[in-house]
């Protein structure tokens, strides 16, 4: 089965075997027009996809967990997305993405860390006035104007995602501490996160535009590090120090 559906400005084909990834993509459907790539999964994609999520299974020490197939093709075609989408200036990445009053703001860090557990507190802090834009892979493009973040349905075990864009004001590394602090930091001081949570194309070619779109968004965004406890402080003082 195919449908047509539009990520981050682009349309985009999609032709499956099961029909769950067309479900999970339902708000981002758009009707016939013309695209600009497609995507198509094979059994190869999906058994490549159950092989991957068996070895971080047992790095995080749950051997016995399973995969159904449905599941995995949706990891496939995000997979092919994301190594299409440096073409076009975009890049998809690891973070949860959050934006009050139109901006927003992306935090990152090793799984595990908290991503959501602190935007849930933004969210509690600031009411109406946020909005979760991706929880776990917002695509970002950049542009000589800046950045711009877009959902998109591969979100989270939450759920969280709005099918919507906002400029991109800045991005956080999340850091668990004792005690809630933020500071700036340099591009070199957040470049090696920054290439760890962006999707790492398989191409060489391609990545080698992927670390171009690195170095832009670097430049077109404000980057901070935050020590956080996960306590409802963390976001007053996250938030008030990155709007600026």
């Amino acid at each position: 089965m195919r449908y047509t559906y539009r990520f981050a400005e682009k349309n985009i084909g999609i032709s499956s075997i099961y029909e769950g990834l067309h479900r999970l993509c339902t708000a981002y459907r758009i009707g016939d027009a013309p695209v600009d790539f497609e995507v198509e999964t094979a059994q190869d994609d999906i058994d490549l996809e159950r092989e991957k999520s068996v070895r971080a299974a047992e790095l995080e020490g749950d051997p016995g967990r399973t995969y159904r197939d449905g599941y995995l093709e949706t990891l496939a075609v995000y997979r092919k997305i994301a190594e299409r989408m440096p073409s076009y200036d975009t890049v998809l990445m690891h973070g949860s993405c959050i934006a009050v009053d139109g901006e927003g703001y992306i935090f990152i860090a090793k799984s595990g860390t908290g991503k959501s557990t602190h935007t849930r507190l933004w969210r509690e802090l600031l009411g109406d006035r946020a909005v979760m834009i991706n929880d776990d892979k917002p695509l970002i493009r950049v542009s000589e104007n800046g950045a711009t973040a877009y959902g998109t349905p591969w979100d989270g075990k939450h759920r969280l995602s709005t099918n919507t864009s906002v400029p991109l004001k800045a991005v956080c590394i999340l850091e668990r501490a004792e005690e809630n602090s933020i500071v700036p930091v340099t591009v070199s001081e957040a470049y090696p996160m920054l290439v760890q949570q962006v999707y790492r194309p398989s191409s060489s070619e391609v990545m080698a535009q992927t670390l171009k779109l690195i170095d832009r968004l670097a430049d077109r965004v404000s980057l901070w590090r935050l020590g956080c406890n996960m306590e409802p402080e963390a976001a007053r003082i996250s938030y008030e120090a990155m709007k600026g």
